[in-house]
């Protein structure tokens, strides 16, 4: 739970003015956090979406590849889209890294030296 959670959960009891001032955040950093609510929610939505679409490059039994990084997936999602529908190789990456999506590593690396392939 974060600080705007807290004040939101327990304004009714003790009023948002105090609150802010006990959790240490400015009142309209809370306001601006309670109207993008929406916002958040549907990024979560779409992060959601491009999620699967990943899962799907990365499916062997579909003709993709585990070992598919955030370069690679980000340039298979761009190929043949609009550029309004293309998606940033930053997000794609992100996406992976929260929904563990990360592509197969042909390396092993234990105690910081380098043994080859893995």
């Amino acid at each position: 739970m974060n600080r705007f959670q807290f004040v939101e959960d327990h304004k009714d009891a003790y009023g948002v003015k105090r609150l802010c001032e006990v959790v240490e955040v400015a009142r309209s950093s809370f306001y601006a956090w309670l109207d993008s609510a929406g916002r958040r929610a549907a990024k979560a939505t779409d992060d959601a979406v491009l999620a699967a679409r990943i899962r799907v490059l990365q499916d062997p039994a579909q003709g993709g590849d585990r070992a598919y990084g955030a370069p690679r997936i980000t340039a298979d999602l761009n190929d043949g889209v609009p550029v309004a529908e293309r998606v940033n190789h930053k997000r794609v990456a992100r996406v992976m890294r929260e929904h563990r999506l990360a592509g197969a590593c042909q390396f092993v690396c234990v105690s910081g030296v380098f043994t080859g392939r893995g």
